[in-house]
């Protein structure tokens, strides 16, 4: 017999890998379930679009598996009245989350073709607090800012002190730091005055930040 997982069940196994890891945070993942995966990665990914496994989407990026999507949301320490900077915003999956969560977001790729079927994927789901960026944001959005919050999905090779005039006094940024083409840690970056006071997270593989707008795609 082949059997299948239902999307509920799938979401429940996540839920338990995620309370295993300490985290139970119902307004997080009230989010997560009321967001439906499958309509953010390709066909061919459904199986495992709840796994913690990292799933290649259009113009050849990826987004990361939904365990460290959720532990880096969670890490913002995220309220109901926080403005968030997403830098990546892959298929448009964890700045649906945020928005369910109540928060205003603003995504930036550098991707035309995500930043379409992002903004499509949003309008289906009648998420009116999500707005979509397609730019180069290397530097975040000056002109844009104060953001509350800042969560990029790429890593920085040094720490990305450009980004501390953007965010709002106490503003927290989530990120990786560290070499292309090895392991980088993910930290949490807290504004004090005009610096950054640095909590590291965990260890992660994640692309490096490109630069530019994508000439094609």
């Amino acid at each position: 017999m082949n059997y299948r997982l239902s999307d509920r069940e799938r979401f429940a196994a996540f839920l338990m890998r995620m309370r295993a890891k300490g985290m139970n945070d119902p307004n997080l993942f009230g989010a997560f379930e009321a967001t439906p995966r499958r309509g953010f990665v390709p066909a061919a990914h459904v199986e495992v679009a709840y796994s913690d496994r990292t799933i290649p989407i259009e113009c050849g990026e990826v987004i990361e598996g939904i365990d460290l999507q959720a532990t880096m949301i969670g890490q913002l320490g995220i309220e109901t009245s926080h403005r968030v900077l997403e830098v990546g915003t892959g298929s448009g999956f964890t700045a649906a989350v945020m928005a369910r969560m109540g928060l205003r977001v603003t995504s930036a790729d550098r991707f035309c073709k995500l930043c379409e079927e992002a903004r499509a994927r949003f309008e289906a789901l009648r998420l009116t607090n999500v707005t979509v960026r397609h730019t180069d944001a290397r530097a975040g959005l000056n002109g844009e800012g104060p953001f509350d919050r800042i969560i990029v999905w790429a890593a920085f090779d040094a720490m990305p002190r450009v980004f501390v005039d953007q965010l709002a006094t106490n503003g927290v940024m989530i990120c990786a730091i560290g070499p292309d083409e090895d392991e980088q840690t993910l930290v949490r970056l807290t504004k004090i005055g005009s610096r950054f006071e640095r909590d590291d997270i965990a260890n992660v593989r994640f692309q490096p930040l490109a630069g530019s707008i994508a000439a094609v795609l």
